[in-house]
């Protein structure tokens, strides 16, 4: 079936405080690989394998202007551990739409290595190393990739001291800049602390650097188009942003012609340091003396069509749809397929 029509199950929803976020990259994807002609059915690790009626329910869903909370995500279920019976038997590849969580630390990544389905994206170890920000930027730092200090809580004082205010206050192990706070002073990290344990068991403090927030893609070990997202008054680029359209962002970034090509080799830089597959995205800062700084990179990074990572390959010539169908070819061509049957693996 090499090249011709392909059985895809697209893995999208999950139980992470992205769900939203996962399900409206789902959906466009859905979309787009119908519209190639692609055999597509959708699973949602939360339900399983849907009909088109729960189907069409789950795909209408847009994302709020917060996430949502801890303790209703508590209540969503899951059924990821089940591959046998949340995954149809005949797909060729499984193209995961998730973000956060186990969706994208690697587990679920694990789990379809074991099934022998494969997957786009990052296999099981990079996947995990890309989602410990603080293992990451050890990572990128020794690859000689600049990233802004940090330190881990509890900081002492000199610690503090080092980093400076601002001061970036930010879950270890989360996406779409979920639970992030910059403090201004320090009667606010206390408070901002407290937000992030609710989320997660780590909490990173990180030397806040103005300046402009940029954006690489990378497919197949090549660099794409370097974009700029125009940060609101307060600096700061968080979840409400990201997902309602309130800041413009420009593909490509006005740059010199340097400092792009800097920005596309720190980023491959960064994705061979942390041992990533197919593709990912990297953020940066551009300070006011034109130093980059890499502030991490995503595994799964949003796949609406407007969203950072389509528009740096569109920016490049390609098309939505045709990056969603090259995402599963690069899968099949990892594993080894040519896209054949490869789920009756599963079937028993």
């Amino acid at each position: 079936m090499s090249g011709g029509a392909l059985r895809v199950a697209v893995l999208c929803g999950g139980t992470s405080a992205e769900r939203d976020v996962s399900i409206v990259s789902g959906a466009q994807v859905v979309g787009a690989l119908r519209r190639l002609g692609h055999e597509v059915r959708v699973v949602d690790t939360a339900h399983g394998l849907l009909d088109d009626e729960a189907e069409r329910r789950l795909l209408d869903t847009k994302v709020a202007v917060a996430p949502p909370e801890t303790g209703a995500m508590a209540r969503v279920p899951s059924t990821a551990g089940g591959l046998a019976a949340t995954f149809p038997r005949d797909c060729d590849v499984v193209f995961l739409a998730l973000h956060g969580g186990t969706g994208e630390d690697g587990t679920l990544q694990a789990l379809l290595d074991l099934a022998g389905l494969p997957y786009t994206g990052t296999g099981h170890l990079g996947s995990g190393v890309a989602m410990d920000k603080d293992l990451s930027k050890r990572l990128m730092r020794a690859a000689g990739v600049p990233t802004p200090d940090w330190a881990m809580h509890p900081a002492d004082e000199a610690q503090i001291a080092h980093l400076g205010w601002p001061l970036v206050v930010k879950p270890n192990r989360q996406g779409s800049t979920i639970g992030l706070s910059v403090v201004r002073e320090a009667a606010g990290l206390r408070p901002a602390i407290e937000r992030v344990l609710a989320l997660d068991t780590e909490v990173m403090l990180e030397r806040f650097v103005p300046g402009r927030e940029l954006t690489v893609g990378v497919l197949d070990g090549h660099a794409l188009a370097v974009g700029e997202i125009v940060l609101p008054a307060d600096g700061v680029f968080d979840y409400e942003d990201k997902y309602q359209g309130v800041v413009r962002e420009m593909f490509p970034a006005d740059l010199p012609p340097e400092v792009a090509e800097q920005a596309r080799s720190l980023a491959l830089r960064a994705h061979a340091a942390l041992k990533l597959g197919d593709y990912s995205r990297a953020d940066f800062r551009l300070d006011a003396q034109g130093r980059l700084w890499c502030l991490e990179l995503n595994t799964l990074p949003g796949m609406t069509a407007t969203s950072l990572m389509p528009q740096s390959a569109a920016a490049m010539g390609m098309a939505f749809p045709a990056l969603c169908e090259r995402l599963c070819r690069l899968a099949l061509r990892r594993c080894g397929s040519g896209g054949q049957d490869v789920g009756s693996r599963v079937a028993g």
